[in-house]
Parts: structure tokens; C-alpha cells; sequence
């Protein structure tokens, strides 16, 4: 290593799921070519930011775990990695540490680094606007400053005295829109007249294991009206071996297929989808694919959200509109009977189905924080953070 690596500032990440993974990725390498190279990584994250050079303490699958009670037995874990985690950004003296979401890890790695030097930079609000909103004013408390992805987040936090800014939403990035439908048909052995039905139970073990059965239930309901559409399942890539494991034992046919290139296929050559509330109703969102998103919990965790949750829509690509462009089937009302009927309406060319495309064209333009690309702004704030003039 020269002298002028060993001289170039530290950036200290940590992802702890798919999603983070891919925004870690876009920012390193944005961090790269604002530098020239000038700049050095460590931390946690995925293979998107192992392809730009970070070597992870450990898998972030681990890290991917969703619900109080599905929290709960791994706990004894979670908290020895918060501890490794935070002990290790100690010992490398960043400049920066910065999370990215998964919010219950990350900021209790933030928290421990009181006394450090590092700036303290976290990616992806905590959705505290839909609950607990007073939770918001304790973040200044350990963060220098939230970097958020949804134009209306800035002034929520700002109230608090928490430095925001909106720096539009990765996914912006991803290219969505410029999948091969027709490619992707030719690979897998798929007549270009057969409808694709998209079904995306979530990116953590806990959640395709807790939707697949639903999803399942609704595509086998779903045939009696339209029998001669392909089910298409995207996974990432640890949770593959798992899905086809589950479709079998659940006997559903289905294709299941990873990779970048094979899930934006997916995305362009889709009729419509079925998907799990994430980031991913995004995605579907600015690839112009219709949806319907769905969602259960663990009755506990079900029981405890009824209790805080405090906003009309969950699915981002409706909080982003501010209305409910996109159907949403919530907890109890999460069954096949009510999936059904409302993804037919998609796979026929109706009202529903253009309603919905014109209104992703709308969100598309809301989720951009100027000509600027997310990773971009991002990178610009934390090198201004940490005293580091950008040379390119």
C-alpha cells in the first residue's frame, strides 16, 4: 500500500440488508471517482459493495431480521455485532462512519461511538414519521447528520435540530427502466405472448417465509381466471436455495431467478406484480410495472404497528404520491381472495392499469432531488463532512 493510500480518508459503512447493500455500492463508488481513488473503505455490507472493494466483517444476512418477535431470539447475536462492529470503527479512526438504514443496528453502533472523532453520517431515514415520531428528536443526540431519501423527510427532522438533507432516491439509479423484456423471454423459454405475474415476498428469510404461502395461494387462485400466465420470482441470491425450497413445498411452478440483469428482464417483461411493502414498490414503481403490495406480520409485531403506525399508506410508492395509486392489503385483509381479483384487473388493459403507470411517471419526478444522482449528493455531503475536497 503507498503512502498515499495509507494517507486517504477512511470511510467506515455498515448495510445490513440488500437494499443498503445497493445504496453503499452507488456511494463508494461515487466516493471513488470524487477522489480520484484518494479514499479507503471498511465496515459491513453486501456484494454490491464488495464489488467496489469493501471486504465485510461478516455476511449482512445475519443483520437481515424484521419484527419484534422475529428479532427476539437473535438478539444475543445482534448485540455481539453491534458491539464488533462499533469496536472496529473505533480501532480504524475513520473519518466517517456511515450507516446505512436498518435503523436498530445501525444506530446502536452510532450510539457507542460517542467521544470518537468520526462524523457520524446515517442514509435512509427511520420512517419515525409514520411512529414514533418523538423518537426523531433523540437522533441528533448521536448522528451529525441523516442523509434522507423522500422529499417531504427534511423538514420533519430539521424541527428536531437534526441536520437533513433529501438527496433523492437511489433507486433513481438502478436503471429500472431500461430492463430487456424480450431477452429475458428468450432466455428462459417464454412465448412473448404468455402474461408474467411478478410475485416479490420480501428480502429476509422471515418475511418470503411469512408472504410466500399467501402469494403462493393467490397465484393458484388467480389460474382459474387466467390460467396461462408464468410466474416469475426475483430473489437475492442468499435467500434463493430457500424460495425454490418453499415453492416446492408449496407446489407452485414457478421461475425463480437472481442477478441484475435477469430481475430488470423480469421488470420489463412483466404484466404485473404482487410484492411485499418495501423499497421494492418503488422499483416496480419506476420500471412501469403495475402492482398490488400486500403485507402480514407476526401477530405480535401486527398487534404493537396497529398501535403506532400513524399514516393513511404504507407502500412507499403511495407516501411518495400521497395517495393510493397502488392497492394495499394489509394484515388481515392479506388473503388470496382480495389479491386475486385485484391483480386480474392488471393483467387486462383497463382503467386500473393505466391509472397506475401515469401515476409512477409522476412519483419518478418526485423522487429526484434535482439533475443530480443520489449516490452523487451523497457523496459531495460526506466529503464536505470530512474536510475532503472532491478532485473529480
Amino acid at each position: 500500500m503507498s503512502r498515499e493510500t495509507e494517507d486517504a480518508p477512511l470511510v467506515f459503512l455498515v448495510a445490513g440488508e440488500a437494499s443498503g447493500d445497493v445504496i453503499g455500492g452507488h456511494l463508494m463508488a461515487a466516493l471513488k471517482r470524487k477522489t480520484g481513488g484518494a479514499i479507503r473503505f471498511a465496515g459491513v455490507g453486501g456484494p454490491r459493495m464488495a464489488a467496489e472493494g469493501l471486504v465485510s466483517r461478516f455476511p449482512i444476512a445475519e443483520l437481515a431480521v424484521m419484527g419484534l418477535a422475529e428479532v427476539v431470539p437473535h438478539i444475543p447475536r445482534l448485540l455481539r455485532r453491534i458491539r464488533e462492529v462499533a469496536d472496529a470503527a473505533t480501532r480504524a479512526r475513520p473519518a466517517a462512519v456511515v450507516t446505512i438504514d436498518s435503523p436498530d443496528f445501525s444506530f446502536r453502533v452510532q450510539k457507542r461511538l460517542a467521544g470518537t472523532q468520526a462524523k457520524r453520517i446515517h442514509v435512509v431515514a427511520p420512517q419515525v414519521w409514520a411512529y414514533r415520531p418523538g423518537r426523531a428528536a433523540k437522533l441528533s443526540a448521536f448522528l451529525d447528520r441523516l442523509l434522507v431519501l423522500l422529499p417531504f423527510e427534511p423538514p420533519f427532522f430539521e424541527r428536531y435540530g437534526l441536520a437533513c438533507s433529501f438527496i433523492g432516491h437511489p433507486a433513481i439509479e438502478e436503471g429500472l427502466d431500461r430492463g430487456d423484456g424480450a431477452a429475458f423471454r428468450v432466455r428462459h423459454g417464454i412465448a412473448p405472448a404468455r402474461p408474467i405475474l411478478l410475485l416479490l415476498p420480501g428480502s429476509r428469510r422471515s418475511e418470503v417465509g411469512r408472504m410466500l404461502p399467501v402469494f403462493a395461494a393467490t397465484a393458484a387462485l388467480l389460474r382459474q381466471s387466467i390460467p396461462d400466465f408464468v410466474v416469475i420470482v426475483p430473489s437475492v441470491s442468499h435467500l434463493v436455495p430457500f424460495v425454490r425450497a418453499e415453492l416446492a413445498r408449496l407446489g407452485l411452478e414457478a421461475l425463480v431467478v437472481e442477478g441484475r440483469a435477469d430481475k430488470l428482464g423480469a421488470f420489463a417483461a412483466g404484466r404485473a406484480a404482487l410484492a411485499a411493502s418495501g423499497t421494492v414498490t418503488l422499483e416496480l414503481g419506476l420500471a412501469g410495472l403495475p402492482m398490488v403490495v400486500a403485507y402480514r406480520m407476526n401477530p405480535l409485531t401486527a398487534a404493537i404497528a396497529r398501535r403506532l403506525v400513524r399514516v393513511p399508506h404504507v407502500a412507499m410508492i403511495n407516501l411518495v404520491l400521497k395517495r393510493g395509486l397502488v392497492p394495499e392489503f394489509l394484515l388481515e385483509a392479506c388473503r388470496p381472495e382480495r389479491l386475486a381479483p385485484a391483480l386480474a384487473e392488471l393483467l387486462v388493459d383497463g382503467a386500473a392499469r393505466r391509472a397506475q403507470i401515469e401515476g409512477f411517471k409522476e412519483a419518478a419526478g418526485r423522487l429526484k432531488a434535482g439533475d443530480i444522482a443520489p449516490s452523487e449528493r451523497a457523496a459531495d455531503i460526506i466529503l464536505g463532512a470530512i474536510g475532503a475536497a472532491p478532485t473529480g
